[in-house]
């Protein structure tokens, strides 16, 4: 029971995220356009969730691409579609404002 607690409120461990980063990941906002324009990470790209299926071109020769959105649910979402039609490197970064705390630190 206590293991459950320590997940829900111990600090993420942004060690691999922060090394993909810093090795140039492709980063993708699957947020809407709008949400995007409300703030977004500095150096991603915007391709909502709904574009992911039409877009996997751009994913095409990246070595490493992290997804992310508002809550983190859209971006496993997306990381589901992306590994479905056959990519092996795509990591769910969580929220936007994770991926930018991580970007900042940097």
């Amino acid at each position: 029971m206590f293991g459950i607690f320590k997940n829900m409120f111990s600090k993420k461990d942004t060690t691999q995220m922060e090394k993909l980063v810093k090795e140039g990941a492709f980063l993708v906002d699957v947020r809407t356009p709008a949400e995007f324009a409300e703030g977004h990470v500095k150096g991603s790209t915007n391709i909502p969730l709904d574009q992911i299926p039409n877009q996997l071109v751009k994913f095409k020769g990246k070595e490493h691409v992290i997804v992310f959105c508002r809550s983190g649910n859209r971006s496993g979402q997306a990381k589901l579609i992306l590994e479905q039609n056959g990519f092996k490197n795509i990591t769910n970064g969580g929220t936007w404002m994770d991926v930018n705390d991580i970007i900042n630190k940097i």
